[in-house]
């Protein structure tokens, strides 16, 4: 999956995964989960540097959260907290759970399902009521989920070594259909949000229920008592966002690496939480400290963790009761994130 989405970048960071940090030309890679924590809690990051999703936010107009210090991204935070607490998600699930059931009964008749087209609804209904516009109908929140996924591969192509390059003024156009769909005034933490919501579940969803039907995890998904553990280690190892691309606003050490001011750290958590080599266990799942760190740490941790756990969670309980099976997949070759274009599949078991 990741050589067939980015083969010149993760062919890259597999080379360089065997030291906690490594030096790799201008970048500083960084493997280690103790040495990553240390740079999002401890470390002065320069949240507007061009390097970094915050600098390609900053540069279309500011304010996106990603571009934001001090007191303006506290308050930021808490306002974005407040849309995403246990309360905010319970008021969301609404949004996706007519979804699911369609899909759930469309395997029950026989058909396939593509769960990559799946996740671009279930982000993009979600996406459009957490940002004010629960009018917008089905085919308008796929299309709000499409440009944010375009907006997202232009952004990740000016972040991070080995991606081809985006044509100038893309992200512009996809910043105005982004806006277009929302019908309101240009507004980046719209932008942000929306991105961010939706990127998280296309990455997480259709490669979670891959691994589910590969590995036979159906049962653990079916069994209430196991399955928040479960979802626990398949966005572990799924890791939403694999890379973090981080700029230091001072000289820095990190792990004994000296960094300096300005230069590029790339921040792997793929690797920190060990999905390279330690496949999902709900009976045994790795310890939540480190799990957690897939969503970041301290001041720079996702506020929208729990909205993805809500809705992976639901997405395993409605399809765990007809175990599906993977028909056809295909990566996605044009996304920011390693993820499938296409990911069909068909009931494994129908109930009486």
């Amino acid at each position: 999956m990741y050589l067939a989405s980015h083969p010149v970048l993760f062919a890259l960071l597999a080379l360089a995964r065997h030291r906690p940090v490594v030096r790799l030309g201008r970048r500083v890679v960084v493997n280690d989960p103790d040495a990553l924590r240390t740079v999002l809690t401890a470390v002065p990051l320069d949240r507007t540097s061009p390097l970094t999703t915050g600098g390609v936010v900053h540069s279309h107009g500011g304010r996106g959260l990603f571009d934001e210090e001090g007191p303006a991204h506290r308050t930021a935070r808490r306002e974005l907290g407040a849309r995403l607490d246990s309360r905010g998600v319970a008021a969301l699930r609404p949004t996706w759970l007519p979804v699911l059931d369609d899909a759930a009964a469309a395997l029950r008749r026989g058909d396939t399902v593509d769960v990559a087209a799946l996740a671009d609804t279930v982000s993009g209904r979600a996406t459009a009521v957490l940002l004010g516009r629960p009018d917008l109908d089905a085919a308008a929140c796929r299309a709000l989920a499409s440009a944010a996924r375009d907006l997202a591969a232009v952004t990740v192509a000016a972040e991070l070594p080995g991606v081809r390059r985006a044509r100038r003024g893309a992200a512009e156009g996809h910043l105005a259909e982004v806006f277009g769909l929302l019908g309101g005034p240009p507004d980046p933490l719209a932008a942000t949000l929306a991105v961010a919501a939706v990127t998280t579940t296309r990455v997480g969803m259709p490669r979670a229920v891959a691994w589910c039907a590969d590995a036979g995890l159906w049962d653990a998904a079916a069994d209430p008592s196991r399955r928040d553990a479960l979802v626990g280690e398949l966005l572990r190892v799924t890791t939403p966002t694999p890379v973090l691309p981080r700029v230091p606003a001072e000289d820095a050490v990190v792990s004994g690496c000296p960094v300096a001011r300005g230069r590029q750290l790339v921040l792997v958590a793929r690797h920190a939480v060990g999905a390279h080599h330690r496949d999902p266990d709900p009976d045994a799942p790795a310890p939540a400290a480190l799990a957690q760190l897939v969503f970041g740490a301290g001041p720079h941790a996702c506020p929208g963790a729990a909205l993805a756990r809500a809705q992976l969670a639901d997405v395993l309980a409605v399809l765990a009761p007809l175990r599906p099976v993977v028909v056809s997949a295909r990566a996605d070759r044009r996304a920011a994130l390693p993820s499938w274009r296409e990911l069909r599949v068909r009931a494994g078991e129908v109930p009486r």
